[in-house]
């Protein structure tokens, strides 16, 4: 891999980290206004002909990017990361961008935690010790004996379980299937679900709403595209710490667009568990390079 390139999907993942936190904006304004089930279906209904369209252009068409030995896991797939999004942005309407994000940052950690149990990997003491900084890290954003029973502060959480089961299972899938299988089955099995249950929550809304949700439906294609770009030119090694960039960015809109206030607790412990998460892919990143023999 070029250095032109590296530096290329360096730039590229910071562009698709911007998207996604612009994308977070707008999803928390359409939720604070209908119901979030119905928000994330109609993005949902974009994304599913965003990937069908991609199907349909590559070789072999639908039938190709559909063709999987691992059906029901690909699946629970698309099911797991519709969920997800429905959890994030639900946590947006009640704890905001800033501390939502600060929590969800740990979602590395998780991965590298259940990395063992999942897909079998050695997960050796210096990412153990990662993992419970990041712990430490959460403590501190949850504020503990004062709020970190409260389902506000959990459903953040909820969510970067969620997403971090969802990556190690498209780490599993992809031993078989190939990334635009991944992507087509993420689509289409999120949007099936969300029409089942997001169509019984729907609410007339209002013409300017509906531009806003263009621009979310646009947006979640647009970044999904363009994270596509970055594993196509970069190793996802080099470029994945950047994806910390959407932390900062969701930060900022929350606090000019939103009024969103970054308290002290909220900045030290999203700087020790994006620090912690640093660490482990560092180490993941050591112990690649060994197996490779590099």
């Amino acid at each position: 891999m070029s250095a032109q390139n590296t530096r290329l999907g360096i730039w590229l993942m910071v562009l698709t980290t911007f998207i996604f936190a612009v994308q977070d904006g707008i999803s928390r304004h359409l939720a604070d206004n209908y119901n979030v089930l119905m928000v994330v279906m109609i993005r949902y209904w974009f994304f599913a002909a965003f990937v069908i369209a991609i199907g349909v252009r590559g070789a072999g068409g639908v039938r190709k990017a559909a063709a999987t030995s691992q059906p029901v896991v690909q699946m629970f797939r698309g099911v797991l990361l519709a969920g997800e999004v429905c959890v994030m942005v639900l946590a947006f309407t009640l704890l905001g961008l800033v501390e939502s994000h600060a929590i969800f940052a740990c979602y590395p950690l998780l991965v590298a935690a259940l990395s063992g149990p999942v897909l079998g990997e050695k997960v050796g003491w210096r990412r153990w010790a990662a993992i419970g900084a990041g712990f430490v890290g959460m403590l501190i954003v949850l504020q503990p004996g004062l709020r970190v029973f409260e389902p506000q502060a959990l459903v953040a959480l909820c969510s970067a379980s969620m997403f971090a089961l969802y990556g190690l299972l498209t780490r599993y899938v992809a031993r078989k299937d190939s990334a635009a299988t991944s992507f087509f089955w993420t689509g289409v099995s999120g949007a099936v679900v969300m029409s089942f249950i997001g169509i019984w929550f729907w609410e007339p809304m209002t013409g300017g709403d509906w531009v806003w949700m263009a621009i979310l439906c646009v947006t979640g294609a647009g970044g999904h595209w363009t994270l596509i770009r970055v594993y196509e030119v970069a190793e996802a090694s080099a470029v994945q710490p950047f994806a910390y960039f959407q932390l900062v960015f969701a930060s900022t809109l929350g606090v000019l667009v939103f009024g969103e206030a970054i308290e002290l607790s909220t900045a030290l412990g999203a700087a020790v568990i994006v620090g912690a998460g640093l660490f482990a892919l560092w180490r993941e990143y050591k112990a690649k390079r060994r197996l490779a023999g590099g």
